[in-house]
């Protein structure tokens, strides 16, 4: 393991390994600021990414950040990494990687068959060397289609998770929000509901009472209820009707463990959802959500920054096909980024990153009420993601999550967005928006709903 050094202004700087390396060349953020990993001030950073520049792709795979023995999402790593695919850019620096990345030449079919070449820890250095401009570019390229009750993720379309969580999980008060959401053309990402209670109990009736409403009005969505994925298991053994199944993950097997999860745990329970063959498309059964700053909240971070780590947790998503990847970008906290330009950073880092490594990315654009942030800083950020081709964002009745306490994307914030570029939803899910007279078919504007609307005329079971 070799130090990398670097001169400027007259001062030569030294950093002792790649881990090092990385943490000083990220943007400054709080989270590595708190773990004592980032660069003591910006002429530190930039030397650490003029040396990150100078480092062989190959070398990520020869030192790997997390050892191998005692950590099985390295061994996840590199046990899968396809040594064709990575074969256009084996040749390549860290900074040669950017400008390649960069050419017009470089094209969407080609980053698709790049991407199982590709590792989080190169994937993650090239972003610390990248522009917003540069990280909204790239993953523009990027195309990554999923298929459940409806197909995700083509460009030009543009997916809403509609989030009707409720303090107390009460039947009326999500159906409420499930309606207005389907009111404004949201939902075909999935319905997904954050449960009050981890229950396989609650789970089951809460899986029933969004099927329920999916089957009895024909909806091309599916259903997820995000509770632990233990949990998801126990109601799918009680005959619930599962759809996905959710769970966190994050980029070291100490952390993962932390959450309770391991990867022989999410393939038993890929093998169960899909066994159930609840969809009609296509059988990616799987959710997961992530954010920057899980392993150092979980003590698990082995000295290395969040982004990289955050990039590692991709790698474990990869591994399971799944429909839906999420960011929660904002949502950790201030300790981890601390204010709207370090969670605009960090949001446009990890769906770029995602999609780099051929993950169907949405983002929630968050944050909670006690960062230095607010609601024009999401609006940049939302808008920065809807030109980088995000395959779904995030929709909260009044952007105000009241069970989780914060802040996101609201219903109308979809709307603005596929207004203003041209999105449309899902394909199936546009055919049932024309069909139950919410949109017009051919600029996806909403049509006025009146009392004898079939949404919300009374239904005889």
């Amino acid at each position: 393991m070799s130090a990398h050094r670097v001169t400027l202004r007259g001062v030569t700087y030294v950093f002792g390994s790649l881990r090092e390396l990385l943490a000083k060349a990220t943007p400054r953020r709080s989270g590595d600021e708190l773990a004592g990993l980032a660069a003591a001030h910006a002429v530190e950073r930039a030397a650490a990414q003029h040396a990150l520049a100078e480092v062989p792709l190959a070398q990520f795979l020869a030192e790997p950040l997390v050892p191998y023995d005692t950590d099985e999402v390295t061994r996840l790593i590199l046990d899968t990494h396809d040594a064709a695919a990575f074969a256009p850019v084996r040749d390549l620096s860290v900074g040669q990687f950017r400008d390649w990345l960069l050419r017009y030449e470089t094209t969407g079919p080609e980053l698709a068959a790049l991407a199982p070449g590709l590792t989080p820890e190169m994937v993650a250095a090239v972003s610390k060397l990248m522009r917003n401009q540069d990280l909204v570019l790239v993953a523009s390229k990027c195309e990554v289609v999923t298929r459940f009750r409806n197909t995700l993720g083509l460009r030009g379309h543009l997916a809403v998770r509609l989030q009707p969580n409720h303090p107390t999980d009460d039947a009326h008060g999500i159906a409420a929000s499930v309606l207005d959401g389907l009111l404004y053309g949201c939902g075909d990402a999935v319905i997904g509901i954050n449960p009050a209670t981890d229950s396989p109990a609650r789970t089951a009736e809460l899986l029933r009472l969004v099927d329920d409403l999916i089957q009895t009005y024909r909806i091309p969505t599916q259903s997820c209820i995000l509770a632990h994925i233990t949990t998801q298991l126990a109601a799918l053994g009680a005959g619930a009707p599962l759809d996905l199944v959710f769970q966190s993950v994050a980029g070291t097997e100490a952390a993962n463990t932390s959450f309770g999860v391991n990867l022989a745990l999410l393939r038993e329970a890929q093998d169960a959802a899909r066994s159930l063959r609840r969809g009609p498309l296509g059988d990616n059964v799987m959710y997961f959500e992530t954010g920057q700053g899980s392993c150092l909240s979980a003590d698990a971070h082995h000295g290395i920054d969040q982004q990289t780590l955050e990039v590692r947790a991709y790698a474990v998503a990869r591994a399971f096909a799944p429909l839906l990847v999420n960011t929660v970008v904002g949502f950790i906290g201030p300790e981890y980024l601390y204010d709207g330009k370090q969670i605009i950073r960090a949001g446009l880092e990890d769906h770029c990153c995602g999609k780099l490594l051929g993950l169907p990315m949405g983002v929630d654009v968050c944050y909670t009420n006690h960062a230095e942030a607010d609601q024009d800083d999401m609006d940049t950020l939302l808008t920065l993601l809807g030109t980088a081709g995000v395959n779904y964002i995030m929709g909260v009745p009044g952007a105000d999550d009241i069970m989780l306490g914060y802040q996101s994307t609201s219903f109308h914030d979809a709307q603005y967005l596929r207004q203003l570029l041209g999105r449309r939803p899902a394909p199936e899910f546009e055919a049932w928006l024309d069909e139950m007279r919410i949109a017009r078919p051919h600029d996806q504007r909403l049509l006025p709903i009146g009392r004898t609307h079939a949404l919300l005329a009374p239904h005889e079971p």
